[in-house]
């Protein structure tokens, strides 16, 4: 049968091809940071990492998880109700919970999981979920194995939430389900809007705080830092592959009766290895460090503020953002790509992102910008963009 499945499958590929949408991988040859080196030895600079505060190579985070596989080994080689809990892992959910103001927190091997894991141990048929239309593809795969009623409401939408709630009142438990940065857009959740509603309306909330964590709020404690509601949302789930050292793991925060549910019945905690003792000491260190200093969250929002200016002031179609995260808004699939592939010749390493990644026809360049960007390298940058963005027309000459 491969046979005729293969010829399906290569019919799809060319499809893909034919159309601009194929997504070629790049590789690095050297360390995740602000400046890399990719295969066949061209230096560039970074510009679409979720390294938000430069922590993925640094010096601090390396020598405590060679330490850690010094004294703990190299992996656990267990789930952790059977005897893949270490003293290292315990101490980084306490780490975790300690630096949203929350009550406990779980380890997962990715947010992924988190999210795909934390909604059937605790919602049957009579609950409802209410998702934002805009929420990351794990929050997407996780309510689809819950059995609860569904619903959804545009991105950001408080009236269209409203009304949801409204419906809702019919279920036994309500949940509000939101990203706190929308990854592809830059945007930060109305939270304070949603706390207020889900108060009237008797609702919990969970936010995905992955691209938020680290970044959002004075210092990057995130949406609920923002908005001042530390503490008084019941689930928060987020992930130390991106601002918090970008290697791997993921965690659920919030409610320690929430917690202790998952431990008990989240399918992925209870049939995946614990993260390795090396990740879990890096990660330790990571929290210590933030908890001393605001200089990386300080950086990165003038980094940000001064990026985002310099583009619009050249004359790019830039999305609102409050977060690490500016959509440079190009609107066709082929142009992202071409212009992607230009900027790499500057010597400028981004992405174009287009259907089915974002809408059709919003196809976009998203560059993230990190607290390990000089400002030389920003200017470097906006340089390259403005010089390719006027050969393709994008810009006025």
């Amino acid at each position: 049968m491969y046979k005729d499945f293969q010829a399906h499958l290569k019919s799809e590929i060319k499809s893909i091809k034919d159309a601009g949408l194929y997504k070629d991988e790049r590789i690095i040859t050297s360390p995740q940071r602000a400046d890399i080196t990719v295969k066949g030895g061209k230096k560039v600079l970074n510009f679409c990492a979720n390294n938000y505060l430069g922590l993925s190579d640094n010096p601090r985070l390396i020598k405590a998880a060679k330490a850690a596989m010094d004294k703990r080994g190299y992996g656990m080689s267990s789930v952790r109700f059977i005897c893949g809990t270490g003293d290292l892992q315990k101490e980084l959910e306490k780490k975790i919970a300690e630096f949203f103001g929350t009550e406990d927190a779980i380890l997962y091997t990715s947010c992924f999981d988190a999210n795909g894991g934390v909604f059937e141990p605790l919602f049957t048929e009579e609950d409802a979920i209410i998702s934002d239309s805009l929420n990351h593809a794990s929050i997407i795969d996780g309510v689809r194995l819950c059995k609860a009623v569904r619903y959804r409401y545009a991105n950001a939408d408080m009236n269209e939430l409203e009304n949801c709630l409204k419906q809702a009142q019919k279920q036994r438990y309500r949940i509000i389900v939101s990203d706190g940065v929308f990854s592809m857009d830059g945007n930060v959740t109305p939270l304070d809007q949603m706390y207020k509603l889900a108060q009237k309306y008797n609702a919990m909330i969970m936010v995905d705080e992955s691209h938020s964590a680290g970044v959002v709020g004075k210092t990057g404690r995130g949406t609920t830092e923002l908005h001042h509601l530390r503490g008084k949302v019941e689930i928060l789930t987020g992930t130390l592959g991106k601002s918090f050292g970008g290697a791997v793991g993921g965690f659920v925060t919030g409610k320690k009766e929430i917690v202790e549910i998952l431990r008990q019945r989240s399918r992925p905690y209870l049939f995946s290895n614990s993260i390795p003792p090396m990740v879990a000491a890096a990660g330790i260190e990571m929290f210590n460090m933030m908890s001393r200093t605001n200089k990386l969250q300080d950086k990165l929002h003038a980094n940000t503020k001064y990026f985002v200016e310099k583009m619009k002031k050249a004359g790019f179609d830039i999305k609102p953002t409050q977060s690490a995260i500016c959509a440079i808004m190009l609107y066709d699939a082929k142009l992202s790509q071409q212009m992607a592939a230009k900027l790499l010749d500057e010597g400028i390493y981004v992405v174009g992102f287009y259907y089915p990644v974002v809408p059709k026809d919003l196809a976009r360049i998203r560059v993230q910008v990190s607290a390990g960007h000089s400002k030389a390298q920003l200017d470097r940058a906006i340089t390259a963009f403005t010089k390719i963005g006027k050969e393709l027309g994008i810009l006025k000459k």
